[in-house]
């Protein structure tokens, strides 16, 4: 089939290798502009238009890809179907009648739940035992259309959003590319989605990851996880600001929240042989600092933290 393909981040890059490899036409990808990125704040491109050039494809990056001038290039290229993975931008109704077969999205939860910007985030801070990948129509509305497919992925208690992404990637390509030619030549019919089980992922910011000693130590460590790798969990220890990249709940104890509680053992479960570190005190138990880093500095264990910080257990936290 004819096709243009709309994605940004990893995430969206093995849906497109999956099109072309499945012997596709992707006539054209389009990405979100180059951005300034890291320390030096030199311009980046997205990981699919580094993908789609390797590829030899031709790469479009609209400001607003709603804009007349950018819907009259996408009409040129008289592409059957538009998919889209992470693409960054919503798509207006005048870009969604574009392709004469329509549009389909690969969306990293089990639709309805956790619609929106950020859903796997949004299932690891649920807590949820299960994700998926889904499939779907795409309609005006937020995550709403009618489901083509979907598969399944079990979250681990080790998964961040990293990990986790990664897996997910995968499979949704895997899935795109068994569908896509049932699903266009109408031999595979969408279903609509359950309004009463919708949830809504909302995009993440920075302030987000600042740990709230109050809450329960099992909604902390779904924090760390699920900000992991960006915006990162963090805390504040007087002046420095201390980014968590692991953590691990623990039992309760009786104590004031955000205070360094002494070096303990892990218990087997935590996937380590007798690690020990420091732990904080939490609106209900305690979370296990595994993983940490100061400011300009490489992250380190908790116990190697502690060999270069004086007068550290007893002190509070946020």
């Amino acid at each position: 089939m004819r096709i243009v393909f709309f994605g940004s981040p990893e995430f969206a890059v093995p849906s497109l290798d999956a099109l072309i490899d499945a012997g596709h036409e992707v006539r054209a990808v389009v990405s979100q502009p180059d951005r300034p990125a890291g320390r030096g704040h030199g311009t980046t491109p997205p990981p699919v238009k580094v993908a789609a050039k390797s590829r030899g494809l031709t790469v479009l990056q609209p400001a607003k890809v709603s804009e007349p001038e950018s819907v009259e290039s996408l009409a040129a290229l008289d592409a059957e179907v538009f998919v889209v993975a992470a693409y960054g931008q919503i798509l207006r109704q005048r870009v969604l009648d574009i392709p004469s077969r329509g549009c389909l999205n690969v969306h990293a939860s089990l639709l309805p739940r956790h619609r929106g910007a950020s859903p796997i985030a949004a299932a690891i801070l649920a807590g949820d035992a299960l994700t998926g990948v889904t499939i779907m129509e795409m309609v005006r509305a937020l995550d709403a259309g009618p489901m083509v497919a979907r598969v399944e992925e079990l979250i681990s208690p080790f998964d961040t959003t990293g990990s986790l992404e990664e897996r997910l990637a995968e499979r949704g390509a895997e899935l795109l590319a068994n569908v896509i030619d049932e699903w266009a030549s109408r031999r595979l019919a969408a279903t609509r989605q359950d309004e009463s089980l919708v949830t809504y992922a909302p995009q993440i910011s920075r302030a987000d990851a600042l740990l709230d000693w109050s809450v329960p130590a099992v909604e902390l460590w779904r924090r760390v996880r699920a900000y992991q790798p960006w915006p990162v969990a963090f805390t504040r220890f007087g002046d420095l600001e201390l980014r968590v990249h692991e953590a691990w709940p623990l039992d309760s104890e009786t104590g004031e929240a955000g205070t360094v509680l002494p070096v303990r053992a892990l218990p087997p479960e935590a996937g380590g042989s007798g690690e020990e570190t420091f732990a904080v005190q939490t609106g209900d138990g305690v979370l296990a600092i595994r993983r940490l880093q100061k400011p300009g500095g490489r992250p380190m264990s908790g116990l190697e933290f502690l060999r270069g910080q004086r007068d550290f257990v007893g002190a509070r936290l946020g």
